[in-house]
C-alpha cells in the first residue's frame, strides 16, 4: 500500500472578539424576548379564531331571516316562534357551529354547539328585527346581539345573547 502523502498543517488563526459569534446568554435573551411577545399576541389570536367561527355561522340564519322579513311586510307582524315562520323546529336548524336556530316574536336565537370553540359552546346570539312601525315598506334591519339600534328604527324581540362581547364580530358589539 502506497504511503499516504502528508500536507502540512495550517496555522490557527485567531478571529477578533467581535467576530466569534453570540454567546449563549444573548441567544437566550432574545428567545425569551419572542417568547414574551409570542404570549402577549396568543390570547388575541384566539379570540380572531372565535370571532371568525361566529362569523362563518351567522350565514345559517338568513333561511329565517327572510320569513320573518316577509311576516312584516305582509301582516305587520312577526311570528311566535319556527312553526309560525314555515321553519322546521330549532334542533333541526343546525350547521357545523350551530346546534339550533329559533324564532322568538321575531327575534332570531342562535345557539352555538356542535363543533364550536368550547368558549361559545352552547352560548346565544340574538338577531333582533328592527322596523319603522308606520312604514311596512321600509326592509327590516337585523340588530345582532348588543349592537344598538339603527335611528329612527324600532328593535323588536328579546336580546339573549349569552356570547362575551370580547367573540362577537364588530357588527354585534355596542359603541359604547
Amino acid at each position: 500500500m502506497p504511503a499516504m502523502p502528508t500536507f502540512p498543517t495550517m496555522p490557527a488563526i485567531r478571529l477578533p472578539a467581535r467576530c466569534r459569534g453570540f454567546t449563549l446568554i444573548e441567544i437566550l435573551i432574545v428567545l425569551a424576548i419572542v417568547a414574551i411577545l409570542a404570549l402577549i399576541a396568543l390570547p388575541s389570536f384566539l379570540d380572531t379564531i372565535i370571532r371568525n367561527d361566529i362569523v362563518e355561522a351567522l350565514p345559517l340564519a338568513d333561511i329565517a331571516k327572510k320569513p320573518v322579513g316577509d311576516s312584516w311586510t305582509l301582516t305587520q307582524a312577526f311570528p311566535a316562534d319556527n312553526a309560525a315562520a314555515g321553519l322546521p323546529v330549532p334542533e333541526k336548524v343546525v350547521n357545523n357551529l350551530i346546534s339550533s336556530v329559533s324564532i322568538e316574536g321575531g327575534a332570531i336565537q342562535i345557539t352555538f354547539g356542535n363543533r364550536a370553540n368550547a368558549a361559545i359552546r352552547g352560548k346565544v346570539l340574538t338577531l333582533r328585527p328592527a322596523i319603522v312601525k308606520d312604514a311596512p315598506i321600509v326592509p327590516v334591519a337585523w340588530v345582532c346581539g348588543y349592537a344598538e339600534e339603527p335611528g329612527q328604527m324600532t328593535v323588536q324581540g328579546v336580546n339573549k345573547t349569552t356570547v362575551p362581547a370580547r367573540y362577537l364580530p364588530f357588527r354585534c358589539r355596542s359603541s359604547g
